[in-house]
Protein backbone atom coordinates (compact mmCIF):
# COMPACT_ATOMS: atom_id res chain seq x y z
CA UNK A 1 0.00 0.00 0.00
CA UNK A 2 1.31 3.24 -0.76
CA UNK A 3 1.78 6.17 1.26
CA UNK A 4 -0.85 8.93 1.10
CA UNK A 5 0.40 11.56 -0.74
CA UNK A 6 0.00 14.19 1.84
CA UNK A 7 2.73 12.18 4.31
CA UNK A 8 4.77 11.82 1.89
CA UNK A 9 4.92 15.46 1.12
CA UNK A 10 5.45 15.65 5.37
CA UNK A 11 7.08 13.19 7.26
CA UNK A 12 6.75 14.89 10.24
CA UNK A 13 3.19 14.49 10.47
CA UNK A 14 3.57 11.41 9.58
CA UNK A 15 6.04 10.50 12.25
CA UNK A 16 3.99 12.57 15.19
CA UNK A 17 0.67 10.39 13.90
CA UNK A 18 2.50 7.59 14.72
CA UNK A 19 3.93 8.59 17.70
CA UNK A 20 -0.03 9.80 19.25
CA UNK A 21 -0.96 6.29 17.81
CA UNK A 22 1.97 4.59 20.02
CA UNK A 23 3.53 2.65 17.32
CA UNK A 24 7.14 2.47 17.70
CA UNK A 25 9.36 3.82 14.97
CA UNK A 26 13.08 3.19 16.37
CA UNK A 27 13.01 -0.66 16.83
CA UNK A 28 12.45 -2.20 19.79
CA UNK A 29 12.75 -1.04 23.83
CA UNK A 30 15.86 -2.45 25.30
CA UNK A 31 14.80 -5.47 27.75
CA UNK A 32 16.54 -5.96 31.52
CA UNK A 33 16.58 -9.39 32.35
CA UNK A 34 17.17 -9.59 36.37
CA UNK A 35 17.98 -13.63 37.24
CA UNK A 36 16.78 -14.93 40.62
CA UNK A 37 18.67 -17.20 43.27
CA UNK A 38 21.75 -19.28 42.83
CA UNK A 39 21.29 -18.04 38.92
CA UNK A 40 23.31 -15.62 36.82
CA UNK A 41 23.69 -14.33 33.41
CA UNK A 42 24.76 -17.39 32.12
CA UNK A 43 21.15 -18.99 32.55
CA UNK A 44 19.69 -16.83 30.52
CA UNK A 45 21.41 -17.11 27.20
CA UNK A 46 18.68 -18.77 26.19
CA UNK A 47 15.73 -16.56 26.35
CA UNK A 48 18.20 -13.62 25.37
CA UNK A 49 18.51 -15.44 22.04
CA UNK A 50 14.53 -16.11 22.02
CA UNK A 51 14.56 -12.33 22.35
CA UNK A 52 16.57 -11.01 19.79
CA UNK A 53 15.19 -13.69 17.56
CA UNK A 54 11.62 -12.55 17.33
CA UNK A 55 12.59 -8.63 17.96
CA UNK A 56 15.92 -8.63 15.87
CA UNK A 57 17.94 -5.42 17.24
CA UNK A 58 16.60 -5.66 20.98
CA UNK A 59 19.41 -4.69 23.27
CA UNK A 60 19.26 -7.12 26.10
CA UNK A 61 20.65 -6.72 29.04
CA UNK A 62 21.01 -9.65 32.01
CA UNK A 63 22.13 -7.83 35.07
CA UNK A 64 25.54 -9.44 36.50
CA UNK A 65 25.61 -8.85 39.82
CA UNK A 66 24.51 -11.29 42.98
CA UNK A 67 25.35 -14.52 41.12
CA UNK A 68 25.25 -18.18 42.39
CA UNK A 69 26.02 -17.91 46.37
CA UNK A 70 25.86 -14.51 46.37
CA UNK A 71 22.23 -13.93 45.65
CA UNK A 72 22.23 -15.26 48.98
CA UNK A 73 22.19 -11.53 50.09
CA UNK A 74 19.90 -9.32 51.97
CA UNK A 75 17.43 -8.11 49.04
CA UNK A 76 17.70 -4.48 50.01
CA UNK A 77 21.48 -4.14 50.19
CA UNK A 78 20.97 -6.48 46.51
CA UNK A 79 17.92 -3.54 45.30
CA UNK A 80 20.52 -0.86 46.22
CA UNK A 81 23.22 -2.35 44.09
CA UNK A 82 20.65 -3.88 40.76
CA UNK A 83 19.46 -0.13 41.24
CA UNK A 84 22.83 1.33 40.30
CA UNK A 85 23.27 -0.98 37.02
CA UNK A 86 19.45 -0.29 36.49
CA UNK A 87 19.85 3.48 36.13
CA UNK A 88 22.93 3.32 34.37
CA UNK A 89 20.68 1.53 31.62
CA UNK A 90 17.59 3.23 31.73
CA UNK A 91 19.21 6.39 31.23
CA UNK A 92 20.10 5.36 27.45
CA UNK A 93 16.34 4.63 27.05
CA UNK A 94 14.17 7.78 26.98
CA UNK A 95 11.40 5.83 25.37
CA UNK A 96 11.36 3.10 27.74
CA UNK A 97 12.60 -0.17 28.84
CA UNK A 98 11.12 -3.64 29.36
CA UNK A 99 11.87 -5.60 33.00
CA UNK A 100 11.89 -9.28 33.02
CA UNK A 101 12.85 -10.67 36.10
CA UNK A 102 12.83 -14.47 37.33
CA UNK A 103 12.09 -16.07 40.19
CA UNK A 104 14.14 -14.14 43.37
CA UNK A 105 14.28 -11.64 40.54
CA UNK A 106 10.60 -10.82 40.52
CA UNK A 107 10.64 -9.17 44.09
CA UNK A 108 14.33 -7.50 43.22
CA UNK A 109 12.39 -5.59 40.36
CA UNK A 110 9.16 -4.95 42.25
CA UNK A 111 11.01 -3.09 45.57
CA UNK A 112 13.23 -0.94 41.87
CA UNK A 113 9.97 -0.06 40.80
CA UNK A 114 8.86 0.98 44.04
CA UNK A 115 11.36 2.74 45.49
CA UNK A 116 12.88 4.12 41.85
CA UNK A 117 10.78 7.94 41.42
CA UNK A 118 10.45 8.78 37.52
CA UNK A 119 11.29 5.52 36.41
CA UNK A 120 10.52 4.73 32.59
CA UNK A 121 9.86 0.94 32.80
CA UNK A 122 6.66 -0.03 30.15
CA UNK A 123 6.35 -3.54 31.16
CA UNK A 124 7.44 -5.32 34.39
CA UNK A 125 7.33 -9.29 33.19
CA UNK A 126 7.82 -11.60 36.53
CA UNK A 127 8.40 -14.89 35.86
CA UNK A 128 7.48 -17.73 38.37
CA UNK A 129 8.63 -15.13 41.15
CA UNK A 130 7.18 -15.54 44.89
CA UNK A 131 5.32 -12.04 45.14
CA UNK A 132 3.29 -12.82 47.82
CA UNK A 133 6.00 -14.67 49.94
CA UNK A 134 7.35 -18.25 49.89
CA UNK A 135 6.15 -20.93 52.65
CA UNK A 136 7.27 -24.77 51.67
CA UNK A 137 9.89 -27.62 51.35
CA UNK A 138 11.84 -27.46 48.08
CA UNK A 139 14.78 -28.91 46.68
CA UNK A 140 16.33 -24.93 47.78
CA UNK A 141 15.24 -25.04 50.71
CA UNK A 142 16.14 -28.44 52.19
CA UNK A 143 19.80 -27.34 51.04
CA UNK A 144 19.89 -24.11 53.38
CA UNK A 145 17.54 -25.21 56.25
CA UNK A 146 17.76 -28.88 57.09
CA UNK A 147 14.82 -29.42 58.80
CA UNK A 148 11.19 -28.80 58.24
CA UNK A 149 8.83 -25.58 56.83
CA UNK A 150 7.04 -25.38 59.78
CA UNK A 151 10.32 -24.40 62.04
CA UNK A 152 11.83 -22.01 59.61
CA UNK A 153 10.53 -18.77 60.98
CA UNK A 154 12.66 -19.44 63.80
CA UNK A 155 15.77 -19.09 62.02
CA UNK A 156 13.71 -16.27 59.49
CA UNK A 157 12.47 -14.10 61.88
CA UNK A 158 15.15 -12.74 63.54
CA UNK A 159 18.19 -10.10 63.07
CA UNK A 160 20.55 -12.88 61.73
CA UNK A 161 17.89 -14.40 59.40
CA UNK A 162 16.97 -11.42 57.88
CA UNK A 163 20.54 -11.63 56.59
CA UNK A 164 19.65 -14.01 54.45
CA UNK A 165 17.45 -13.39 51.25
CA UNK A 166 15.13 -16.15 51.21
CA UNK A 167 14.50 -15.18 54.65
CA UNK A 168 13.46 -11.44 52.87
CA UNK A 169 10.30 -13.43 52.02
CA UNK A 170 9.54 -16.42 54.45
CA UNK A 171 5.64 -15.57 55.00
CA UNK A 172 4.49 -18.29 57.41
CA UNK A 173 1.04 -17.71 57.20
CA UNK A 174 0.74 -19.50 61.07
CA UNK A 175 3.04 -16.55 62.32
CA UNK A 176 1.44 -14.19 60.87
CA UNK A 177 2.49 -11.84 63.82
CA UNK A 178 5.65 -12.66 63.61
CA UNK A 179 6.35 -12.52 60.12
CA UNK A 180 4.46 -8.90 60.10
CA UNK A 181 7.50 -7.60 62.60
CA UNK A 182 10.41 -9.50 61.48
CA UNK A 183 10.54 -9.39 58.23
CA UNK A 184 12.12 -6.54 57.28
CA UNK A 185 11.53 -6.85 53.47
CA UNK A 186 7.93 -8.02 52.23
CA UNK A 187 5.51 -6.75 54.93
CA UNK A 188 7.53 -3.41 53.69
CA UNK A 189 7.07 -3.62 49.78
CA UNK A 190 3.24 -4.75 50.25
CA UNK A 191 2.72 -1.98 52.35
CA UNK A 192 1.30 -4.53 55.26
CA UNK A 193 3.62 -2.83 57.61
CA UNK A 194 2.96 0.95 57.53
CA UNK A 195 6.18 3.48 56.59
CA UNK A 196 6.68 6.73 55.70
CA UNK A 197 7.10 6.13 51.71
CA UNK A 198 4.23 3.82 51.30
CA UNK A 199 1.82 6.89 48.96
CA UNK A 200 5.32 7.25 47.16
CA UNK A 201 5.71 3.86 46.17
CA UNK A 202 2.91 3.13 45.33
CA UNK A 203 2.64 6.22 42.87
CA UNK A 204 6.28 5.15 41.29
CA UNK A 205 4.94 1.34 41.14
CA UNK A 206 2.03 2.43 39.18
CA UNK A 207 4.54 4.13 36.30
CA UNK A 208 4.54 1.17 34.84
CA UNK A 209 1.68 0.45 31.83
CA UNK A 210 2.18 -3.22 32.15
CA UNK A 211 2.15 -5.99 34.75
CA UNK A 212 2.26 -9.85 33.38
CA UNK A 213 2.53 -12.61 35.92
CA UNK A 214 3.50 -15.70 35.10
CA UNK A 215 3.68 -19.02 36.78
CA UNK A 216 2.22 -22.94 37.07
CA UNK A 217 1.03 -25.96 39.17
CA UNK A 218 3.82 -27.82 37.94
CA UNK A 219 6.49 -25.17 39.39
CA UNK A 220 7.95 -27.28 42.02
CA UNK A 221 10.15 -24.97 43.86
CA UNK A 222 7.11 -21.17 44.61
CA UNK A 223 5.38 -22.63 47.18
CA UNK A 224 2.20 -22.22 46.96
CA UNK A 225 2.79 -21.93 43.04
CA UNK A 226 0.01 -19.14 43.06
CA UNK A 227 2.66 -17.23 44.93
CA UNK A 228 3.60 -15.85 41.49
CA UNK A 229 0.05 -14.71 41.09
CA UNK A 230 -0.07 -12.53 43.97
CA UNK A 231 -2.42 -15.67 45.95
CA UNK A 232 -0.91 -17.01 48.77
CA UNK A 233 -2.28 -19.19 52.18
CA UNK A 234 -4.32 -18.41 55.03
CA UNK A 235 -3.79 -19.95 57.99
CA UNK A 236 -5.22 -22.96 57.67
CA UNK A 237 -3.09 -23.30 54.02
CA UNK A 238 -5.95 -22.20 51.80
CA UNK A 239 -5.14 -20.36 48.65
CA UNK A 240 -6.45 -16.74 49.10
CA UNK A 241 -6.52 -15.64 45.16
CA UNK A 242 -4.95 -12.18 44.86
CA UNK A 243 -8.40 -10.46 44.62
CA UNK A 244 -8.99 -11.39 48.25
CA UNK A 245 -5.48 -10.55 49.39
CA UNK A 246 -5.58 -7.32 51.74
CA UNK A 247 -3.06 -5.46 49.96
CA UNK A 248 -4.89 -6.35 46.84
CA UNK A 249 -7.93 -4.78 48.36
CA UNK A 250 -6.65 -1.82 50.84
CA UNK A 251 -4.26 -1.29 47.58
CA UNK A 252 -1.66 -0.74 49.27
CA UNK A 253 0.99 -0.84 46.59
CA UNK A 254 -1.21 -0.19 43.73
CA UNK A 255 -1.77 -3.38 42.45
CA UNK A 256 -5.63 -3.28 42.34
CA UNK A 257 -5.03 -0.07 40.40
CA UNK A 258 -3.12 -1.48 37.84
CA UNK A 259 -5.82 -4.35 37.32
CA UNK A 260 -8.89 -1.44 37.41
CA UNK A 261 -6.48 0.25 34.14
CA UNK A 262 -6.93 -3.23 32.79
CA UNK A 263 -3.16 -3.10 33.11
CA UNK A 264 -2.50 -6.93 34.54
CA UNK A 265 -2.00 -10.00 32.25
CA UNK A 266 -2.07 -13.13 33.92
CA UNK A 267 -0.42 -16.17 32.10
CA UNK A 268 -0.75 -19.98 33.62
CA UNK A 269 1.49 -22.89 32.54
CA UNK A 270 1.35 -26.37 33.24
CA UNK A 271 4.03 -28.54 32.87
CA UNK A 272 6.73 -26.14 33.51
CA UNK A 273 9.63 -26.74 36.13
CA UNK A 274 10.89 -23.71 37.98
CA UNK A 275 14.22 -23.97 36.38
CA UNK A 276 12.78 -24.36 32.92
CA UNK A 277 10.68 -20.86 32.54
CA UNK A 278 13.35 -18.95 30.89
CA UNK A 279 14.21 -21.66 28.46
CA UNK A 280 10.66 -23.00 27.65
CA UNK A 281 10.13 -21.71 23.87
CA UNK A 282 6.49 -22.08 24.83
CA UNK A 283 5.99 -19.88 27.75
CA UNK A 284 8.21 -17.35 25.78
CA UNK A 285 5.94 -17.46 22.50
CA UNK A 286 2.41 -17.32 24.46
CA UNK A 287 3.44 -15.51 27.20
CA UNK A 288 6.32 -12.99 26.93
CA UNK A 289 6.91 -12.12 23.26
CA UNK A 290 3.97 -9.76 22.43
CA UNK A 291 4.98 -7.67 25.53
CA UNK A 292 8.33 -6.87 25.03
CA UNK A 293 7.73 -3.91 21.48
Amino acid sequence: MKTPHIFRESPVLLRLLLLLSGVRIDGYRPVIIVHGIFDGPKQFKTLSLYITKVHPGTEVSVIDLYDDLASLRPLWRQVQDFSNVFHSIVQKAPDGVHLLCFSQGGLICRALLSVTPHHNVHTFVSLSSPLAGQYGDTDYLKGIFPCLKKAVFRICYNKMGQKLSICDYWNDPHHRSRYLRSNNFLPILNGERPHIDIKAWRENFLRIKKLVLIGGPDDGVITPWQSSHFGFYDSNENIVEMRKQEFYKSDTFGLKALEDRGDVEVCVHSGVKHVHWHSNYTVFTSCIEKWLT
